[in-house]
């Protein structure tokens, strides 16, 4: 950065400060403007309490009616006494209540339940808590002629009970009844049927459907509480193929979703819950995703409201399915073979792997190593090993890049003594003429250097989506890291602060120290190889090269560990290759080589063929094709000129 620039920019920030100051408002329009804002608040605030008033009465209205209107067919069934019924497995715990026959607990056996009150995990549970009492609810609604029915508020008889069975019924009167039947499967899927008897004469001719309200208060199960939050979705389904998801930040009330969907997924960073119908959810479907406060337990208000085949007759029942287990690949593949239904249901999607090309990778690949490796190692060394077998397959690459700006480094004083007449901004693109011409004629092409580099970028981003969504990390511990799967604090505080947050990750501070390290040898590499102006240039690009550290910092201190571990790792291999191949390249053999070659290719000239010639050609062409124009300007010019005499 030279004299100019540095006071440019002060310049620039003297001006900036300077119409700061000029253009504040003064004490009293300070003063005014909060006694204006102080008054605005306290009228939104009593809106706000009139509004929920307001709401609390209508849900109450609105409850008295469900009852009065429930009492005419239910009326045995709106008294009695909840039991808790458990189906269980070695995967799962489910704990369903007869009032309203559903869910209302589910416990996945074997993944690490983090008492997030207590830091040091001394008080972690051995089994993992999705739901439980009132953070979720179920409830189907059929509209009969005279009366709603809604299940939530009836009591179930249960029935021929075992350890992965139950029937519940409730009765609307003698002979009329509404059953729920639950299988629990062999892993983590729960089979149901809601099934009408007597009742045909309750409803319309053309009743058939019902309403199908599903919500749940996601708990927050890690410690990041930004970087579990931010993988937390509402994630659902379509018939014809493919899933999609709310956005996962912003608040979406009733957002309609206009396709045919045959599943609905309240997800977790690594556990779910999810619906299936077998007789598919409607279009028009409504959905919610509200974000919660840090600090309140949860992340995020679903609420999922649709419409599904409902026989009054009972010949047919309303079949549904349940998952309720973790984010894992492999299980959710598997476990989806499990469904009767016969469908496509792609509940490996809710693992989300990239965009096409990077998610091959992880899928054909990455997923397949890894689970591999985990099955031999601890996890911190199945990253340093998959960075390892990274590094050897990119190789060629990386030394097909390195040896290309190897041989610019060793041609610059050719290419300084070629372009020294060409120093002026006029002469630019002779400049660049000469250059490539120069490069032709020794064979080399800047371009060959970036190529390899731009293969390589996908498995960079590979392993950003992958790494995040490894459930196999989750509360694996390595060196001084806790647990992989979140971030690893040196030091903590209570308030937010902004772009760092409440933490300083150690493994952050590390990839961004390495990242550091490795832009200045590339730095270095770089300044090698450019000639002229190139290297004016280049002392700008040096500035950028360094700040990019220090904004993966701010982007990366709430990702896990174990990302950032990888990325150390990554950066170190890197630096470690370049410092070696360095070390190994004879820069006098090198130019050796370069020489014959320039030596072959002048002797026989059409050997000197390839990317550079075409482009040397292509800028001969198009210097031509200037000057060409040049002169039928000038010729016009001339024309005018007599014309006006």
């Amino acid at each position: 950065m030279n004299k100019n620039n540095i006071i440019g920019f002060l310049l620039i920030a003297l001006v900036l400060i300077g119409f700061s100051w000029y253009s504040q408002p003064s004490a009293e329009e300070q003063r005014a403007a909060f006694v204006q804002d102080s008054i605005a608040k306290a009228k939104h605030a009593e809106m706000e309490k009139a509004n929920k008033a307001a709401a609390l009465q209508r849900q109450a209205e609105a409850k008295a009616k469900v009852e009065a209107d429930s009492t005419a067919l239910f009326y045995s069934a709106l008294k009695g006494k909840s039991q808790k019924i458990v189906l269980s497995n070695e995967k799962v715990e489910l704990t369903l209540n007869t009032k309203g026959g559903t869910v209302e607990k589910a416990v996945v056996k074997g993944y690490v339940g983090h008492d997030l009150k207590v830091k040091d995990g001394s008080k972690d549970k051995k089994d993992v808590t999705l739901f439980d009492g009132n953070d979720q609810s179920l409830k189907f609604m059929l509209e009969a002629k005279e009366a709603n029915i809604i299940t939530s508020d009836l009591y179930f008889t249960p029935s021929n009970v075992t350890k992965t069975s139950v029937t519940m019924t409730a009765e609307a009167a003698p002979g009329k009844t509404l059953t729920m039947t639950y299988t629990l499967g062999k892993d983590y899927m729960l089979h149901m049927s809601l099934q009408a008897q007597g009742m045909a004469g309750l409803f319309s001719p053309n009743y058939s459907k019902m309403d199908v309200d599903w919500s749940d208060k996601a708990r927050q199960q890690e410690r990041g509480f930004m970087f579990e939050n931010r993988y937390t979705t509402l994630t659902y389904h379509d018939v014809e193929g493919g899933t999609d998801h709310l956005n996962e930040t912003s608040e979406k009330i009733d957002e309609k979703i206009e396709e045919t969907i045959d599943w609905v997924s309240f997800k977790n960073q690594f556990f779910s819950a999810i619906m299936i119908s077998k007789d598919n959810f409607d279009k028009d479907a409504f959905m919610t995703s509200i974000p919660q406060e840090k600090g309140s337990g949860y992340l995020k208000q679903f609420h999922a409201k649709m419409k599904t085949a409902f026989d009054p007759t009972g010949k047919k029942a309303s079949e549904f399915e349940f998952y309720f287990g973790p984010n894992d690949f492999q299980i959710l593949k598997n476990t989806e073979k499990e469904s009767t239904f016969g469908k496509d249901l792609e509940f490996q999607k809710l693992v989300y792997l990239g965009w096409p090309i990077v998610r091959w990778i992880n899928r054909f690949f990455t997923i397949y190593v890894f689970d591999w490796l985990s099955k031999i190692f601890p996890m911190g060394i199945v990253l340093i090993l998959i960075t390892l077998l990274l590094k050897l397959i990119t190789y060629p690459m990386v030394k097909k890049s390195y040896m290309s700006s190897a041989k610019m480094r060793v041609l610059k004083p050719k290419l300084e003594a070629a372009t020294a007449q060409y120093n002026k901004p006029e002469d630019q693109m002779q400049k660049q003429q000469a250059m490539m011409a120069e490069y032709a004629k020794y064979g080399v092409s800047p371009l060959s250097g970036c190529i390899p580099m731009l293969i390589q970028l996908p498995v960079w981003v590979a392993m950003f989506n992958f790494v995040p969504n490894a459930i196999q990390l989750r509360g694996e511990k390595f060196l001084w890291m806790s647990d992989l799967s979140t971030y690893d604090p040196i030091i903590e505080w209570n308030t937010n602060i902004w772009l760092i947050g409440d933490h300083l990750s150690l493994t952050c501070i590390l990839f961004c120290v390495a990242n550091l390290l490795y832009s200045w040898m590339t730095m270095r590499q770089q300044r090698d190889q450019m000639v002229g102006q190139q290297a004016d240039q280049m002392k700008m690009m040096q500035w950028m090269m360094l700040i990019m550290p220090l904004m993966f910092f701010f982007m990366f201190n709430d990702y896990s560990s174990g990302l950032n571990f990888y990325y150390f790792i990554s950066l170190f291999f890197s630096a470690a290759i370049m410092w070696t191949l360095r070390k190994t390249t004879n820069d006098e053999k090198l130019l050796a080589i370069l020489e014959k070659r320039y030596q072959e290719n002048k002797s026989n000239p059409k050997k000197a063929s390839g990317l550079m010639a075409r482009m040397q050609a292509l800028q001969e062409l198009q210097q031509k094709q200037q000057a060409e124009l040049a002169r039928k300007q000038a010729e016009l010019n001339e024309k005018k000129k007599n014309l006006g005499k």
